[in-house]
């Protein structure tokens, strides 16, 4: 069975950093596309960042110049390096994996359960 195992947030003052993890455990084909989502107190879910098979990033407008998206394929992790931290980043982040299980021969998505990271001014 798979499962996506998050870390890294945390409590950091307005300019910190902070870097969070995820890594997939069980057995696993392939991953395809690795990202990761935040959802702040009633706003809907977003995309901050993402990473394909062959690295290439694509970054929300408000986290460019900032976020560094990165992936461990021998690992099966996926990095968000956030740096200049700002109040608005407050949210929970999600770590969202495009993978195929060894069991199947398609792709499925899988959540991360989620870690709190919170901005104080």
């Amino acid at each position: 069975q798979v499962q996506l195992l998050e870390s890294g947030g945390g409590l950091v003052q307005a300019g910190g950093s902070l870097r969070l993890s995820c890594a997939a455990s069980g057995r696993i084909r392939s991953i395809n596309t690795m990202g990761w989502y935040r959802q702040a107190p009633g706003k809907q879910r977003e995309l901050v960042a993402a990473i394909s098979s062959g690295g290439s990033t694509n970054y929300a407008d408000s986290v460019k110049g900032r976020f560094i998206i990165s992936r461990d394929n021998a690992m099966n992790a996926v990095y968000l390096q956030m740096n200049t931290l700002k109040p608005e980043d407050t949210a929970v982040y999600y770590c969202n994996l495009h993978l195929t299980p060894a069991s199947d021969l398609v792709p499925f998505r899988y959540w991360g359960q989620g870690t709190q990271v919170t901005v104080s001014s």
